[in-house]
């Protein structure tokens, strides 16, 4: 696609491939190069030909920014070195005497950034269930300036009205952060339901190969778009070049990989409802999900993540997850390779226990990343794990 051209109309699988990757105007190269250099050669003092230093920017980063910016359909996109990393950014915005109202369900990183770092620092966090908007109404705070969910949420998969939430939030001047990691952009673009920025973990589906670590926020609002410029460079939290260049190879095969690992879920999901072995299966894509009909009306598919409650508790999550072949018991999720964890023990450690159970995160509750193998090849594997974990 040639530089210049107009991204407006066209869809998600061709802005993956193209969106900030035109080829390369010195050599033709229509794979974007990875510029290693730390510093770049000034015509005087001050003249440069848009960067200065690596940190300030890179042309490899700023393909990648541009291109996950033109996914989410924002204005600007900034590239971090993890998703933690963006997320440590966004709440450098904060002050002192600042507040945050928080999903209940979310990342135990996440978690353990606003109440062991920002609580200190005098910047609260309230933790709660966002589902109810008279909850949420009722929590902001005349000092509340962000409001932060996941949607589908880690590990529960609840599901969040980001419109409802934004226009309450707007109502108060705070603004609403959604980290979009684990339904892509392919699947639902929160900036057009009102939120303010949106935070990827790129390390999951956008790299979607297990081999990078990663972050990226992307926002059109001007203000944030500012601050976030200034805050990207002060800080330095920023990705190499090379991890810029792998992140871009995975994007382009971000809508194959996320369309194919939903059709699987959704198999296995209902699957996994109708075994003996399975307790409960929270799936947003199953009817009985709490919010199946919101989750239809805010995403384009249900998305590739699976938690469910094996009978029986600890021994049996244990048995089942260590009789697994294919899956991979391993924390992460959204690689071309099918993950399984156990939230309790693993990704939510952090979170206190009385925490964790209040959630429903309990010692029999497993979490599943399809993949893109063939659904029927995870479906044996879980099948007879299963088997195993009931012995």
């Amino acid at each position: 696609m040639k530089a210049g051209a107009s991204l407006e109309g066209l869809a998600m699988d061709t802005l993956a491939v193209h969106a900030g990757q035109p080829p390369d105007p010195v050599s033709g190269a229509v794979m974007t190069p990875i510029v290693l250099s730390s510093t770049f050669a000034q015509r005087s003092p001050g003249e440069h030909q848009g960067f200065e230093y690596g940190r300030s920017g890179n042309p490899t980063r700023r393909a990648l920014e541009e291109c996950i910016a033109a996914l989410e359909g924002a204005k600007r996109g900034f590239a971090f070195a993890s998703g933690l990393g963006a997320s440590t950014t966004i709440l450098a915005t904060l002050s002192r005497g600042d507040h945050i109202l928080s999903a209940d369900d979310l990342y135990g990183g996440t978690y353990r950034l606003m109440t062991r770092h920002l609580q200190p620092l005098g910047i609260d966090s309230d933790f709660i269930d966002l589902s109810n908007i008279d909850d949420v109404r009722a929590a902001l705070r005349p000092t509340t300036k962000l409001v932060w969910l996941e949607t589908p949420s880690n590990p529960m998969l609840k599901i969040f009205d980001i419109a409802a939430i934004a226009a309450v939030a707007r109502e108060r001047g705070a603004r609403v952060i959604v980290d979009n990691t684990f339904a892509t952009p392919v699947l639902q673009n929160p900036l057009a339901l009102g939120a303010c920025a949106v935070l990827h973990s790129t390390t999951k589906y956008l790299n979607g190969h297990s081999d990078v670590i990663g972050g990226a926020v992307v926002t059109s609002d001007e203000e944030w778009i500012e601050r976030l410029d200034f805050l990207q460079n002060a800080l330095g939290a920023v990705p190499s070049p090379f991890d810029c260049y792998l992140v871009l190879r995975g994007i382009k095969t971000l809508a194959l990989r996320v369309r194919h690992a939903c059709a699987s879920a959704r198999t296995i999901a209902q699957r996994l409802e109708a075994h003996a072995a399975v307790e409960r299966v929270i799936y947003p894509g199953l009817t009985s999900h709490p919010a199946h009909r919101l989750a239809a009306q805010q995403m384009r598919d249900f998305g590739a993540m699976i938690t469910f409650v094996l009978r029986g508790g600890l021994e049996p999550s244990r048995r089942f997850l260590s009789s697994l072949q294919i899956f991979a018991c391993a924390e992460s999720l959204g690689g071309v390779e099918s993950l399984a964890e156990h939230p309790a023990i693993m990704t939510h450690a952090s979170v206190p226990e009385p925490q964790r159970r209040a959630l429903g995160i309990d010692d029999g509750l497993v979490r599943l990343s399809i993949g893109v193998e063939a659904a029927d090849d995870l479906w044996a594997d879980i099948e007879r794990a299963l088997g195993s974990s009931q012995t």
